[in-house]
This record gives C-alpha cells, sequence and structure tokens, in this order.
C-alpha cells in the first residue's frame, strides 16, 4: 500500500505556506534516509529576516519546490526571496479547499503541502521581473485615469447647484476649451461672454449655448472646491505625464509584440502596453486559446448537471485584461466594415449589449493569442464575413423580412435572369 502512495508522489521535498500579512505557516515535507515521509511545521514572521530564515529552514532538508497561494498581494516578497533558491509555485486559492472542521494555519499549510506533494495543485502565472515591473506601472496608470473620471463627476456635480450647465455643450469638461473656462470660473470670472469666448475647435460653434450654460451664479465657496478639484486633476495629469514616461523606458523589449498589436481594429498605444503588461509576449503559459481566454475571464463558463447546461457566465479572470479588452471590443465595434463590427451587430440583437461586447472581448483575445504566437500582424476578415460563410442564411433572412413587408418573391441567380 505505501509503494503505491508514494508511486503518486510528484513532489517528494515540498513545502506548503498559509501566507498572512504578518506570519506564514509552512509545512515542509520530505524523506529520510528509510525513505519514511517527515512533515514538519514552524511559523515565521514576514520581515525580510524572517523570509531568510524561512529559506533557510527550508534548505536545511533540501526542500526543491514551495507552493503558496496569491493572498492578495503578500505573497510577493515571499516569492520575490524564495524563488531564488526554490521553485515557487504560486496556486489559485479557489482551487483549495479546506477539509470541513480543520480550519486553523498550520492545517492550511498542511493541507497545501499534501496537495501540492501529490501534484493536485495547477501552477498561476507568473511574470518575470521587467513584466511586472510593466504590469504595476500600467495597473496604477489605469488606477489614475479611472480616479480623473471620479473628479470629472464631481467637478459637474458641483456646477449643477450652480445652474452651469457647461457638461451639457461640451463633450469633455476637462478638455482646453473647459478646462480653460472652469480655471476661469474658480479665478472669479462672471462674465460669460469672456469665458464663451474662451472656447477652442469645434466648441466654438455653440457659441450662443454656451453663452446661456454659463449664466449661472457661484458662491465664493463653491469657486475654492472647484480649484482645489481643478488641482487634483492637474495633479493627476502630471502623475500620468511621469508613468507614461517610466512605461516607455521600460517598453523596448515589448514594442516588437506592441506593433503586432496596435493592428487589431480599436487597440490604440496604452491598450497595446496594458494588455502586454498582463499576458506577456509569448504566451507560452497558456498551452491553448481556450484556457487563455478562460484566464482573462472572458470565456463561457461550464455548469451542466444532469444533461442540463445551467448559468453560463463567464468566470472571474484577470479583472485588468479584461477590463482591457472589453475597452477594445468597444472601439472595435464602432468601426467600419470590420469583422468585430459585424459580429456584434449579429449577436447583440438575441444576447444584448453587454454579452455581445463580450464575445467579440473573446474574439480579439483568441485573435492576440495566435498573432503572439506566430509573430503576425492581425488579418481582417471583413463585415461581409458571415455573408460569405453561410449566404443561404442572408438569403433566407432577406425573404422573411419581405414577406414581413407584404412582399412575394422569386428568386433567380442573376445567370439566368441576364440570359433570359
Amino acid at each position: 500500500m505505501s509503494n503505491d502512495i508514494d508511486a503518486d508522489i510528484i513532489f517528494p521535498r515540498c513545502a506548503g505556506i498559509d501566507v498572512h500579512k504578518d506570519i506564514l505557516a509552512i509545512c515542509r515535507v520530505y524523506r529520510d534516509q528509510d525513505g519514511s515521509r517527515i512533515q514538519e511545521l514552524r511559523m515565521f514572521g514576514t520581515m525580510t529576516d524572517d523570509l531568510l530564515s524561512a529559506s533557510d529552514w527550508l534548505s536545511e532538508v533540501g526542500i526543491t519546490h514551495v507552493c503558496m497561494e496569491s493572498t492578495g498581494v503578500y505573497w510577493q516578497p515571499v516569492f520575490n526571496i524564495l524563488d531564488a533558491n526554490f521553485d515557487v509555485w504560486i496556486v489559485n486559492a479557489h482551487h483549495l479547499k479546506s477539509v470541513p472542521g480543520r480550519k486553523t494555519d498550520k492545517k492550511d499549510a498542511q493541507w497545501i503541502a499534501k496537495c501540492f506533494e501529490h501534484g493536485l495543485l495547477n501552477r498561476s502565472f507568473v511574470p518575470d521581473a521587467s513584466q511586472r515591473d510593466l504590469r504595476e506601472l500600467t495597473r496604477i496608470r489605469t488606477k489614475i485615469v479611472q480616479e480623473r473620471a471620479t473628479l470629472s463627476n464631481r467637478i459637474q456635480k458641483l456646477l449643477e447647484p450652480c445652474n452651469i450647465k457647461l457638461a451639457s455643450v461640451a463633450t469633455d469638461v476637462l478638455g482646453v476649451s473647459g478646462r480653460a473656462i472652469l480655471t476661469a470660473l474658480s479665478n472669479g470670472e462672471t462674465d460669460v461672454v469672456k469665458l464663451a469666448n474662451m472656447a477652442k475647435g469645434k466648441l466654438q460653434s455653440k457659441h450662443e449655448r454656451l453663452i446661456r450654460s454659463l449664466n449661472g451664479n457661484m458662491t465664493a465657496t463653491q469657486r475654492l472646491i472647484l480649484s482645489e478639484l481643478l488641482n487634483l486633476v492637474n495633479a493627476q495629469e502630471e502623475s500620468l505625464s511621469r508613468i507614461n514616461k517610466a512605461i516607455d523606458e521600460i517598453m523596448p523589449p515589448f514594442q516588437e509584440s506592441a506593433n503586432i498589436l496596435m493592428t487589431v481594429p480599436g487597440l490604440n498605444k496604452q491598450s497595446a502596453e496594458a494588455i502586454l503588461a498582463e499576458i506577456g509576449c509569448t504566451l507560452d503559459t497558456f498551452p491553448t486559446v481556450d484556457k487563455f481566454c478562460a484566464w482573462a475571464g472572458v470565456a463561457p463558463g461550464n455548469n451542466e448537471s444532469a444533461g442540463k447546461k445551467k448559468n453560463t457566465r463567464s468566470r472571474d479572470g484577470n479583472v485588468y485584461l479584461r477590463t482591457a479588452s472589453v475597452q477594445v471590443a468597444r472601439g472595435a465595434v464602432r468601426t467600419h466594415d470590420t469583422y468585430c463590427g459585424a459580429l456584434y451587430h449579429r449577436l447583440v440583437r438575441t444576447r444584448g449589449d453587454g454579452r455581445a461586447i463580450v464575445a467579440v472581448a473573446h474574439s480579439i483575445l483568441a485573435a492576440i493569442y495566435f498573432m503572439l504566437k506566430r509573430k503576425i500582424d492581425y488579418n481582417e476578415l471583413g463585415a461581409d464575413y458571415f455573408a460569405k460563410r453561410k449566404p443561404e442564411a442572408v438569403v433566407r433572412e432577406c425573404v422573411r423580412r419581405l414577406k414581413q413587408c407584404g412582399f412575394d418573391t422569386k428568386l433567380e441567380p442573376i445567370e439566368l435572369a441576364q440570359a433570359a
């Protein structure tokens, strides 16, 4: 019986770590000279010297592999130190379910070690150091852009009680024209004609409406708040400028892949940077395109029981990659004469906007997978792709619509009609 158990051992010298903010519970498993299994537990802190002591303790018995859950950001310093001496596996916490009634830190570490020892866990994708730097920069850029949108909403909310309807006339209240007008308002300018004359570009054609929209009453307190909000916007834009500069310095190893991605409709420089920061350039971690799309959170879920399909909602994946892919899909469906636009309009009628956009995002990520694997540019299939694939379906749909309008039809091929 013991021989059968040993035959199932994948990692005979391994360790499981239950990670927390201030403590680590580590269970190391190894074999003695007789081949007997030895399991030992110890608690460590999370300071750098504690992590180095943990590394020494694991090395004492020749541990080769270490496994821990991806708990928030607390796993990252542990990974950075242990990765130099061990093959460190990061696994999805949802894949590890503790035995009911035995939930303690030490028991968790034992359970991780036992599952890992028998090869029951799947390794999560952990990018290399350069990609991690790019990922941190693109993620913080995304957060700052979102905060800027929040500030824009706060400014519009501040202007409404003043009956200043700038947002009803200007597309972007924080654009060049909007910023000049808002700055003048915060500085005490009340002449609506002078304010309207600050408009630039297309907003100049709306001069009369702009004058009417700026005819409001702003108190000293509201001007102060507006000034502070504009200062925050300026500070965020300065931060974005510095972050973009840092990203440009990191991008050279990723630039070839970025140029390939930018051939996709709706995908610009920032989107390419955000996507590459999450997936890298090679995609060697993902053996199939289905696993890649599932990891991104844009693939339909599998939930079937007794031959009946239940909720197939896409599971949670990499939220940053999913957000970037959905944004690209939104831009792609607005392009003319493209496959993405045709796919969206084909699906939106029956599935709704949300599902149709996710389907387009899935299609784009599937294309990106093969583009990066093969180092090729995007191949546009065209808006008539579905019509060419199944022309008879297009004919049936046109005939059905004509009958709904009260017309009877007789179809003849063009060659026969010309011959007649």
